[in-house]
């Protein structure tokens, strides 16, 4: 071995050493590495809680915190008097997730039995909506059954707290009051009307759900509920009750097809009665039909008739060319025969002052008047008593009638809208125009609710609206047409119309509307109110002996209920239409015989 190839250990360590990093080297890359590591960390941590801190809330809250509507009462409806006439009452809905129900899908016929539904239709339903997180399983449920669905403990299933309207006089006031949908909104009537005032606004409130979807805790409300405000209508529910049972009665007995009836306070044009029928239950319209829930006396329209005849008369005592008694019109022969039609009464009146044609509601005797009268005269008259016109009461779907501007009115035209054919109008609009009557010529708008009459305006003189109401006096005395809506003790002014119903190519022959149109007391009157009744196939279609009974029974127990004392104590109908010289109009001779029967109202 040569002696450059010996080394020494101290040599040998030394090469050793130098093969690969020191120490020193590695624990630089270590703790390098490491403070990359925790850099990396603490700008994660900073992006996470500074820059994307919003987004990762965001998406946090989307999986636990819930924003949850907190449910109003809606107000409540009052009569007039404080009687509850809409209420709203505590309900529960049950909803669901369905992915987390089909989870658990061994428990879905437990379910399906406490909700009362099918168990292979409600796990079909849940699995079409599987992809939704919100499903209502059953709405408004009582408060005991929804909390036994509950206790059942099904992860997915959850309550709602709602409420469902209830009506105490349910077909009664239907009409009137409308309905609410299932989410408590109002569909018709004064529900729909005033459905911002009763409906109030909900609250919401956010809180913390867990998986099963129970609330563990309330974090904050987000917006304050505001309940719904309560509304007093003008209504009296004493007296709907009344014209509605009055009104069912003379439909079974006549055999009709429907009827309405409006009672208002002449005073301040309120409402205190509108009945309907056919009608419905609000409490379960499910049964019910379209047909059944229209409030006929606002939206649908008919010819009126004779009950016209004193709106003619207001036109022609406010002409000067006519007054009570005077001048005299001839009737003769029941029969007027112009322009090719035969205007006709069912008998001969002969010879009648214009109170007599009032009181014997003579056809031929209301055209020749109209005649004599200026046309814009007479059309601006029945535009004024509300013709054509919306009364402006507010209530969903008023029809508003038609009149023919008077321009275009041919004579025969002219002729008969004298007697009521040939305009359209509501039993609303009938009832107000006499109303104006009853409040010396000063028309109201209608109002369901109490104390909000806004307007009024003088329509005739308080002179001819006084004329008017003791020429209409004589229409419920002997021998007169509407002697059925006599009231004891009180005086009654009205007037009795049977119109024929319009068909396809004219008028049909048996088919009538029978009405009956009243203020009382006469003296010094308080309501107005007319009575419908549509196509009466049983007994008399008359207006004075199929509606005028209803006016005479429902009035009688308004009065006693509103305590208006009588203003006729003592004295009966000793008098009539007929005078000694035979014209129609005036006071007979105390001892002349009287005839208490009623006569046929004319039909055209």
């Amino acid at each position: 071995m040569s002696w450059r190839n010996l080394n020494t250990p101290a040599q040998t360590a030394s090469r050793r050493r130098g093969a690969g990093p020191s120490a020193r080297r590695r624990m630089v890359v270590v703790v390098g590495l490491l403070g990359l590591v925790s850099a990396g960390l603490v700008a994660r941590a900073f992006d996470l809680q500074v820059v994307r801190k919003q987004f990762y809330q965001r998406q946090g809250d989307a999986r636990f915190l819930r924003e949850m509507p907190i449910p109003v009462s809606r107000g409540t409806i009052f009569d007039r008097n404080g009687e509850p006439l809409a209420v709203s009452t505590p309900m529960m809905s049950i909803w669901a997730n369905p992915a987390e129900v089909l989870d658990s899908d061994e428990r879905i016929p437990a379910l399906a039995q406490a909700l009362g539904v099918d168990a292979d239709g409600l796990k079909a339903q849940l699995a079409q909506r599987s992809d939704r997180e919100f499903v209502y399983l059953r709405r408004q449920m009582a408060p005991a059954a929804a909390q036994a669905v509950l206790d059942l403990g099904i992860p997915g299933i959850n309550g709602q707290r709602e409420f469902k309207r209830y009506y105490p006089s349910g077909e009664v006031t239907a009409h009137v009051l409308g309905f609410t949908n299932i989410d408590d909104r109002g569909q018709e009537g004064l529900e729909l009307a005033y459905d911002d005032w009763l409906a109030g606004k909900p609250g919401a409130k956010r809180v913390i759900r867990d998986r099963m979807g129970h609330v563990v805790e309330d974090i904050e409300q987000v917006r304050a509920p505001k309940p719904g405000q309560n509304l007093t209508l003008s209504i009296d529910r004493r007296i709907q009750f009344l014209a509605y049972s009055e009104l069912k009665n003379a439909l079974e007995k006549s055999q009709a097809d429907s009827g309405s009836i409006v009672v208002l306070d002449v005073k301040t044009g309120e409402v205190l009665a509108m009945a309907n029928l056919p009608t419905y239950n609000p409490n379960a319209l499910g049964g019910s039909k379209p047909g059944q829930r229209r409030n006929r006396a606002m939206t649908d329209v008919l010819e009126p008739g004779s009950t016209v005849k004193p709106i003619l008369m207001a036109a022609a005592l406010s002409s000067g060319k006519y007054t009570p008694t005077s001048p005299i019109i001839d009737t003769t022969g029941g029969h007027w025969y112009f322009q090719g039609h035969d205007i006709h009464d069912t008998h001969n009146y002969g010879l009648l002052t214009p109170t007599g044609v009032i009181t014997k509601s003579s056809n031929v005797g209301a055209a020749r008047i109209a005649m004599t009268l200026d046309t814009t005269l007479m059309y601006d008259t029945y535009r004024a008593f509300g013709f054509g016109n919306s009364t402006e009461s507010g209530f969903p779907g008023e029809a508003a009638g038609s009149l023919r501007i008077g321009r275009s009115w041919r004579p025969l035209e002219k002729a008969i809208l004298g007697y009521g054919y040939g305009l359209n109008v509501t039993v609303l609009q009938l009832v107000n125009a006499y109303a104006t009557i009853a409040d010396g010529g000063v028309m109201h708008s209608p109002s369901f609710i109490k104390g909000g009459d806004a307007t009024a305006k003088q329509i005739i003189s308080p002179e001819v609206a006084g004329q008017l109401l003791r020429m209409m006096e004589t229409v419920t005395g002997p021998g007169s047409t509407g002697t059925l809506a006599r009231i004891a003790n009180y005086s009654v002014a009205g007037k009795t119309g049977t119109a024929h119903k319009a068909s396809v190519g004219g008028y049909a022959k048996s088919n009538y509307t029978s009405a009956f149109a009243g203020i009382v007391p006469a003296s010094n009157p308080r309501l107005a109110a007319v009575v419908v009744i549509d196509n009466p196939q049983k007994g008399s279609y008359y207006g004075g002996t199929v509606s005028g009974p209803v006016f005479s029974r429902v009035m009688e127990g308004a009065l006693r209920l509103l305590d208006v004392p009588p203003d006729n104590i003592g004295r009966w109908y000793v008098g009539g239409p007929l005078q000694g010289t035979g014209l129609v109009g005036a006071q007979p001779p105390v001892d002349a015989p009287i005839d208490d029967a009623p006569v046929d109202e004319d039909t055209p």
